[in-house]
């Protein structure tokens, strides 16, 4: 018996007798595929994407729509009867590709082969092609970016693949077009949600949000989204003019048609993790139209219309004084606010990762990846009377509305709360409106029944539910992660306990998959199957969508608890009590991504799914989020000591420090540097096992992040260690290699050879004159050199001065000048600091400076720890060895002195003839002065060999009265150490030195720290003004 060679449908689509007898063999096959998994799976080994391919790329957009829209005839798709034979064949074979694509990640790879996308992006102009047509492609579109989720490996890298023919400025004009459509129509508001719903779920990569923010996406979003606040009657006019022309005039409406949870994913997609596009977005005209700029005065109008979106949305009015905006009468009165205290608390460890950012995983969530991936809490002083009233406005919808709108909502407020653009006063709003509110989204009953969620905005293989299980915990997160009232109000509100249930119920078995393969009469054998993209076979099935689902909500959930457990003790004790430290430890274990057909045969899979390959192990992005979860419960001593031990936490760090992937490195070793503390106990077992030696080699990787966190951990490792390992570790590390990390000054070589202007330094403020703090610095605590007791004590609290090294990346203004609408006095506002931002964000070579300064403190801290603690004076004699006494001293006065740069004619702005002179970094100082501290607390012979380096010690007089009070301490500590008589045989030397100082004018200086205003300081001075005095009798 013998197989047709060709079934009926298939050769009419190959040679069809008329375009009739086409279109009823293409409604045939869809018919027959619709719903029907084996039927695509015989179709596409059939070929046929050949045939559908020909039919999308014959049929060519009339271009007569633009003549129909201008006359206004536009907003209604054709009938079907109205079609042509050519259109309709062109309609059905995209209907058919949808159908295929929604199969999931299997039918990617011979989309991919068939060169199905390219003719599906051309469909994307309205002004080309029919309305149902657009339609029906957007729909096809996003079920192939769901599809491509689910991969094992959730990279697009084909070159003929959605993502990387989408990002060209073609189809991103015609997105742009999709987005700024005028009609009210059911199908062209489908249109704009799903336009935008492709586009967040294509964005993946920083190039990506920056091609939408030049190709104009964010100014049709935002007048989108401007739409949404007319339709709510909450823009607000100056001066009594009339908003129905004066405002709303040339805004399209929304309608209950319309749907807002796309447009705030899509913009959340493009601005997150960059304040130059969230002040771009701001400042669109759109926005600046319904949120003019307003002086609080008699004239100022506010203009509340009746709801045309979404009627069922009430408010009640407060009557209470109008605030200067008004949309806050709108709100709750709150109490008094509380402003975000400093977060400089001694603490022992690394400041816990960014959320947020692997933006190729994941949408809501930046990953808690390393140690130096630390939030960037950029200033929010914004003028009370400077933030945008669309913060206002999303937290009323936020109130308003519920399901994914209300998510989406806070998200886009997370977002701008990250980058600074929300006032202070905020932060109590957020934790008595916001918090409870996204806690309540973790229930594991949660019932939203006033949003009716629809097929357009939507994903085709989640649902609402599950969607809002993954990425609430991430917009919690973003929220509460250096914050603790907000961390308060998010554990008040039971977050703990919810989130250790989902994370619980992360490890519970998967579903039963309803699918089957299609029977065959041979067996099919994974290890001989060819792989290899094509048109007329099936690729790698992927993860069902309960496994991404499962993945998904894991990783957030991670993140969340990682947030919760950055600052207290108290919150860390209730994670664990929560029974999660297993589940945390579970989540370090990755899985092989299979590269080849053998590689999938071998993966573990659930008995229950073994068609959609239900992995064991888990993805990066939740091995980098349990990374950060580890990082946070290992900052409390107690848990070192109990839960985390007992747990086996070292074990599987080890496999991940030697994971190929750098970044999984980057956060295993943040977390080494918790674990080698001299309190932990597995430190002994860590060193043992090796760590020395894979610290020592990470320390010289290319990786800046790696670079760092090594050093980092090496630091800590050598503190209160025997002179042997420590003599071990500078070997291993190479002195030369120490010496060339923290003399780096190639910066100064690239501003001279690049006339570029004054970096950002630490501590000093950035191009918007806002204080940012690149290094994160915190107040140590005191330290006495000359009691090894005080060592210990400073250095069990050990608080490191690096944080962050910013890794965002360059955003550029849209090269499109955007007329003004609304209040220039506004955009002038926005504009100008949308460029001040930028000039702070765009610069790559201002981050490899940073890079450099942070490697720098940690270089200067391993020093410093070198050279403390019991045998302390052989380790200065064994560092003088091998550096060299010379180059140290020489090395240490050059940190102290200023830098100066030459911008040749480049820029002239930095000062006359264009030099700029910079002052040394204070928390360079402070590490440079406790180096020379802890010398001074060594020896007689290190103090005598001390003070007869004058030019250093010249350097240090001016110090005496620094604005950071800790640098003012370590002076004080170094005339202590300098006046210290040890026996009476250093009596005499010890006068010596004190005449010294008094010449060199330091003792004046010292007199001048008995009025400090920090208690510390003074104590410090009164001892080392009564050692001087009693030498200088």
């Amino acid at each position: 018996m013998t197989r047709p060679s060709t079934p009926p449908i298939l050769s009419e689509l190959r040679s069809s007798s008329s375009p009739a007898s086409q279109v009823a063999a293409l409604r045939a096959l869809k018919n027959e595929i619709i719903g029907h998994e084996q039927k695509k799976e015989m179709w596409i080994g059939l070929g046929v994407l050949d045939p559908l391919v020909r039919i999308l790329n014959s049929h060519k957009g009339s271009g007569k729509r633009r003549y129909r829209e201008v006359h206004g005839i536009a907003n209604q798709p054709k009938r079907r009867g109205s079609r042509t034979d050519e259109e309709e064949a062109h309609l059905q074979a995209i209907i058919i590709l949808g159908s295929l694509a929604h199969g999931g990640p299997a039918y990617v790879s011979p989309l991919n082969a068939g060169l199905v996308i390219a003719p599906l992006l051309a469909v994307l102009s309205p002004t080309e092609f029919s309305p149902i047509a657009v339609l029906a492609t957007l729909r096809t579109l996003n079920s192939m970016a769901d599809s491509l989720s689910l991969e094992h490996s959730p990279v697009d890298s084909c070159e003929d693949g959605l993502h990387n023919l989408l990002y060209t400025e073609q189809h991103l004009n015609s997105v742009a077009q999709l987005l700024s459509q005028a009609s009210l129509s059911l199908t062209v508001q489908q249109q704009i949600s799903l336009a935008a719903a492709l586009l967040t779920k294509t964005c993946r990569e920083e190039a990506h949000r920056k091609m939408l923010a030049q190709a104009g996406i964010l100014e049709a979003l935002a007048s989108r989204l401007s739409s949404f606040v007319v339709a709510t009657g909450c823009y607000f006019v100056r001066g009594g003019c009339n908003p129905d022309t004066a405002t709303t005039k040339n805004l399209p409406a929304a309608t209950i048609k319309s749907r807002l949870a796309p447009i705030l994913e899509a913009v959340g997609t493009i601005i997150k993790d960059s304040k130059p596009r969230a002040i771009q977005f701001l400042s669109a005209p759109a926005l600046a139209a319904v949120f003019p700029r307003t002086d609080f005065d008699a004239t100022s109008n506010y203009e509340r219309k009746a709801n045309t979106w979404n009627s069922h949305f009430v408010t009640s009015f407060a009557t209470r004084q109008m605030s200067p905006n008004p949309i806050e009468v709108l709100l709750p009165q709150l109490p008094s606010v509380h402003y975000r205290g400093s977060l400089a608390q001694a603490s022992n460890f690394p400041p816990l990762g960014a959320i947020g950012a692997s933006g190729k995983q994941s949408q809501l969530s930046r990953t808690v990846s390393s140690a130096i991936e630390v939030i960037q809490n950029q200033a929010c002083d914004v003028a009370e009377d400077d933030e945008n009233p669309l913060i206002a406005w999303l937290i009323y919808i936020v109130r308003g509305e519920s399901g994914i709108t209300r998510l989406m909502a806070a998200w886009v407020l997370a977002i701008f709360y990250r980058v600074g653009l929300t006032n202070r006063r905020r932060e109590t709003g957020f934790a008595l409106l916001l918090i409870p509110l996204l806690v309540r989204m973790l229930d594991k009953d949660l019932k939203e029944s006033v949003e009716v969620t629809s097929p357009y905005d939507s994903s085709t293989l989640r649902s609402s539910d599950w969607i809002m299980k993954e990425q609430a915990p991430a917009v919690l997160a973003m929220l509460a992660v250096d914050s603790l009232e907000l961390q308060r109000a998010a554990v008040d509100a039971g977050a703990i306990k919810k989130l250790s249930q989902l994370l619980k119920e992360t490890y519970d078995p998967l579903p039963t998959s309803s699918s089957t393969s299609l029977w065959a009469p041979q067996p099919l054998n994974l290890d001989n199957t060819d792989f290899k993209a094509s048109a007329s076979k099936l690729g790698a099935s992927g993860l069902s969508p309960s496994a991404y689902h499962v993945t998904r909500m894991r990783e957030t959930v991670l993140v969340a608890l990682a947030a919760l457990a950055s600052l207290k003790d108290e919150y860390r004790k209730a994670i664990i009590d929560n029974g999660v430290v297993p589940l945390v430890i579970e989540s370090l274990k990755p899985f092989n991504t299979p590269s080849s057909a053998s590689d999938y045969s071998k993966i573990p899979v659930d008995e229950a799914s073994k068609n959609r390959k239900a992995l064991t192990g888990n993805p990066n992005i939740v091995i980098l989020a349990a990374c950060g979860a580890a990082r946070g419960l290992s900052r409390s001593v107690s848990t070192l000591r109990t839960s985390l031990m007992d747990a086996g936490l070292a074990a599987p760090l080890f496999l991940l420090l030697r994971n190929q992937d750098a970044e999984i490195q980057v956060a295993a070793t943040a977390v080494i540097c918790n674990l080698v503390l001299e309190f932990s106990p597995m430190r002994d077992a860590i060193i043992e096992a090796g760590i020395l030696k894979i610290l020592c080699e990470h320390a010289h990787s290319m990786n800046a992040s790696l670079r760092l966190n090594s050093v980092w951990a090496l630091k800590h490792l050598v503190l209160t260690a025997p002179n042997t390992l420590k003599k071990t570790c500078l070997e291993e590390l190479g002195p030369g290699w120490l010496k060339q990390i923290i003399s780096n000054d190639s910066e100064d070589f690239r501003d001279k050879d690049m006339g570029l202007g004054t970096p950002i330094a630490m501590g000093t403020p950035n191009a918007a004159g806002e204080q940012v703090d690149l290094l994160n610095a915190v107040d140590e605590s005191r330290e006495s050199s000359q009691a090894f007791d005080d060592d210990v004590e400073e250095d069990l609290k050990m608080v490191d001065s690096i944080g962050a090294l910013s890794r965002s990346g360059s955003d550029h203004k849209p090269n499109s000048i955007f007329s003004r609408l609304g209040n220039g006095r506004q955009n002038t506002l926005e504009t100008s600091r949308w460029a001040n931002a930028k000039d702070g964000e765009s610069n790559s070579t201002n981050q490899s400076r940073t890079d450099d300064l942070a490697i720098q403190k940690e270089g200067l801290d391993f020093i410093r720890n070198l050279i403390c603690g019991p045998g302390a004076p052989d380790m200065i004699d064994y560092m003088f060895s091998e550096l060299g006494q010379d180059k140290i001293f020489d090395m240490l006065a050059g940190k102290l002195r200023g830098k100066v740069l030459h911008a040749f004619n480049r820029d002239r702005r930095l000062g006359e003839n264009g030099v700029k002179h910079l002052p040394p970094q204070p928390e360079i100082i402070t590490s440079v002065c406790y180096i020379i501290v802890h010398i001074a607390a060594g020896s007689p012979k290190h103090r005598q060999l001390l003070i007869s380096q004058p030019e250093l010690l010249k350097l240090l007089v001016p110090l005496f009265t620094h604005t950071h009070r800790e640098v003012r301490g370590c002076c004080a500590w170094l005339v202590i150490n300098l006046t210290w008589v040890d026996d009476q045989s250093d009596h005499l030397n010890c006068k010596a030195r004190a005449r010294e100082l008094v010449q060199l004018g330091i003792y004046e200086q010292l007199q001048m720290l008995e009025s400090d205003s920090e208690l510390d300081v003074r104590e410090r001075t009164k001892t080392a003004i009564h050692q001087m005095s009693q030498l200088l009798r």
